[in-house]
């Protein structure tokens, strides 16, 4: 299939944009705050696939290789996109207080994304940095043009936000919006 989308086999492109679109919104929509601009980072994000599929080495996965692409293309959204700007700011951001202990709950998917989705978009981007797609600070830092330190305390903030919240979502036992104080 890679050899025939390389020889811009519509056929073969299409068959591969259906095999992965489904995977990578979900990959799109962790760093976005609607499902929009989510679809419009998928859109950028597999022409740049299409645009760069001769440079896959076929060492590694092939949607490991469209991941990282997507997660760039996110990236690269945020940073351009004005909505984001100001929320990419890794300054301290007061919220609710935060603690590290670790709630005895278990969420679902659909409720730990919807949590996640009401992060600063700082601490989401770096939360999915770290948490979901398992990138070092080291990696994130030069991703985002902060240091390593900045990184690991976005972070740990993150973290300790997202308990709070878990926490206040289980004794409350309804989904509410926990980004407002």
């Amino acid at each position: 299939m890679i050899k025939n989308c390389l020889n811009n086999d519509r056929a073969s492109q299409k068959q591969l944009y259906i095999q992965y679109a489904d995977v990578m919104l979900g990959v799109c929509y962790r760093y976005t705050k609607s499902l929009a601009d989510a679809e419009d980072v998928l859109q950028e994000g597999f022409v740049r696939v299409f645009k760069n599929l001769h440079q896959y080495r076929q060492q590694g996965e092939l949607g490991a290789w469209i991941r990282r692409i997507m997660v760039t293309s996110a990236l690269n959204f945020l940073k351009k996109n004005a909505r984001y700007q100001n929320d990419l700011a890794f300054d301290k951001i007061e919220m609710h207080p935060v603690t590290d202990e670790n709630p005895d709950l278990l969420l679902d998917t659909k409720e730990l994304a919807s949590l996640i989705q009401q992060l600063p978009t700082g601490y989401q981007t770096i939360f999915n940095l770290h948490a979901v797609e398992g990138y070092t600070h080291v990696e994130i830092g030069e991703l985002l043009g902060i240091t390593d330190g900045t990184s690991r305390s976005q972070y740990a903030r993150a973290r300790a936000l997202m308990i709070v919240w878990v926490k206040k979502y289980y004794s409350d036992n309804k989904p509410q919006s926990y980004a407002k104080p």
